[in-house]
């Protein structure tokens, strides 16, 4: 049957059929068929990697990245980009260790301690950026230092821990409580990471307040003219981001036991790259809390697979710094296109 005796509607319907794209489908797919295939190479060098033990190793070793992860998602969301991630969670973990140890309080004095420095920090930053109009990688950037200097200055450069020497050449006489040290621990610290995570994922698309702030991020003159108050979701953003950050610290102080300097300054390049990998998690082209845990998940299993197979840990950046660059490539030839 020629083409000019098929009924017009039937044409009409092959015509609107959609196109197979390969780049979509890997924009929508290629994250979690690289997890599927890194699992499948290091399974086939170690197969120790597949057991349950390893696994679970696995999901604790992401669970502090995640958790500050989500926080410098949900400034993704309002256009923002919050670098002093690390360095609140730094101090964080600083604060409440030397409230254990130093002045021998209890685990929710010294957690609200914790909490309540990180919220001055992200209330800084808002106010900068918003009131001073100082760009958000300028001012965070700058805040990243700032913090970690202070949190350095606070610790006089040392580490803090159980019987401490301090500086009058006494040694500390408060003790870490077992109820703390359980926070850091399988199955807590995955537990913790899950709701965050869910917290988040439910926040930014199912509320109406998650929505603003993705409208804000995609056109803030656009949500300003919708009615929307711009500058109030960027000091949320701002705020939830340093907030899950010292979370992030706080777990991590309950992992380790110890604050030792600039404890969070690696947690900074591995929640970015989660976070911009989350992009393209089944597509969504936007900073989402899924796809930000299955970005930590994918850096995760490359650096427990990289260790099994004994490559050495100074080169383990070059492969996550390269896959960052795959998912920035991702992201953003797809927003141009």
């Amino acid at each position: 049957m020629s083409e000019q005796q098929i009924p017009a509607p039937v044409q009409q319907i092959k015509k609107q059929r959609p196109s197979f794209h390969l780049f979509d489908f890997f924009y929508r797919y290629g994250t979690i068929l690289t997890i599927v295939v890194l699992i499948v190479v290091f399974a086939a060098s170690n197969p120790a990697f597949l057991q349950s033990g390893n696994i679970i190793n696995i999901l604790r070793s992401i669970s502090i990245v995640t958790i500050i992860a989500v926080g410098l998602t949900i400034s993704l969301a309002v256009n923002g980009f919050d670098l002093s991630v690390g360095s609140v969670a730094t101090l964080s973990n600083a604060i409440v260790i030397s409230m254990f140890v130093w002045f021998s309080q209890n685990p929710l004095i010294a957690i609200l301690s914790a909490l309540a420095a990180s919220i001055i920090v992200g209330l800084l930053n808002a106010w900068m950026i918003v009131k001073m109009k100082i760009p958000d990688m300028l001012m965070t950037l700058a805040m990243m230092f700032i913090i970690q200097g202070l949190a350095q200055t606070y610790t006089k450069g040392a580490t803090i821990s159980e019987n401490m020497v301090l500086p009058d050449g006494t040694f500390s006489t408060g003790t870490i409580p077992a109820f703390f040290s359980k926070i850091g621990q399988v199955p807590y610290i995955i537990l913790i990471m899950a709701a965050i995570v869910l917290f988040a994922h439910v926040f930014m698309s199912y509320t109406k307040h998650g929505r603003f702030m993705y409208i804000i991020g995609g056109n803030k003159e656009a949500a300003r003219l919708s009615g929307i108050h711009v500058n109030k979701y960027k000091i949320a953003a701002y705020l939830l981001s340093a907030l899950f950050a010292a979370i992030g610290g706080i777990v991590l102080a309950s992992r380790v036991m110890t604050a030792e300097i600039n404890a969070g300054a690696p947690y900074l390049m591995d929640g970015v790259a989660a976070a911009f990998i989350g992009f393209s998690v089944m597509g969504a082209g936007k900073p989402n809390a899924f796809g930000t845990f299955i970005g930590a998940v994918l850096i995760g299993i490359l650096q427990n697979g990289l260790v099994m197979m004994s490559v050495p840990y100074y080169a383990m950046d070059i492969v996550k710094g390269s896959v960052l660059a795959l998912a920035l490539a991702l992201t953003y030839y797809k927003q141009r296109g």
